[in-house]
């Protein structure tokens, strides 16, 4: 089977923002995203890199990971203005409650984030399918709970990632406790979300 190349126009996208994040981050002496995020930002790249020359990801896939990475990293990189209301010491995007004290930009990208995963891991699960068994596959119930249970154990990999930028960096940005559990709230949510809708649209 010929292997499925990237997008030029997404790797030109993401190589860009991950150029200006580098230099935001250098610029700022923000060592938590130099020394953690970005090299596994980097990685995750290299991993999804691999899995589409086997899989063949579809392009809106591969777009909505590209607007989740420059998300992410805009958001513990870009200032916010004084006015906004924000959670922490940090006075970025991550730390901005958008609506209230009840909904933070940080709940909004992990929704979109491990939503998107949940969606990675179904066109995954379809291919390798097809592949190997020849047929085509079908959402059910079944197929669906595997993939927002595998999208929520990436989103509690991530977590495992930020504890230990928390225990090897002097400051972080990552929040206590409280802040873990709203996070992996916001992946299930984004989660159930992206399968419910792989169950009605296939």
């Amino acid at each position: 089977m010929k292997k499925a190349r990237f997008p030029r126009s997404v790797i030109l996208v993401a190589a860009f923002y991950l150029v200006a994040a580098i230099s935001a981050a250098v610029t700022q002496q923000n060592w938590e995203f130099l020394k953690v995020y970005i090299p596994f930002f980097i990685i995750i790249a290299g991993v999804v890199a691999f899995m589409h020359s086997r899989v063949n990801f579809t392009k809106t896939l591969l777009w909505c990971l590209t607007l989740w990475g420059a998300s992410h990293l805009a958001g513990g990189l870009v200032k916010i203005p004084d006015e906004w209301a924000y959670d922490g010491d940090q006075q970025v995007l991550y730390s901005w409650w958008v609506i209230g004290q009840w909904l933070k930009y940080d709940h909004l990208v992990h929704a979109y984030g491990f939503g998107t995963c949940t969606w990675l891991i179904w066109e995954a699960l379809r291919a390798s399918v097809q592949q190997r068994l020849g047929r085509k596959l079908y959402p059910s119930m079944g197929m669906i709970f595997l993939c927002v249970f595998a999208g929520m154990g990436l989103g509690a990999l991530n977590e495992i990632i930020e504890f230990i930028a928390v225990i090897s960096l002097p400051e972080t940005n990552v929040g206590g406790y409280i802040n873990t559990c709203w996070d992996l709230v916001a992946n299930l949510v984004g989660c159930l979300f992206v399968g419910v809708l792989i169950l009605f649209r296939g």
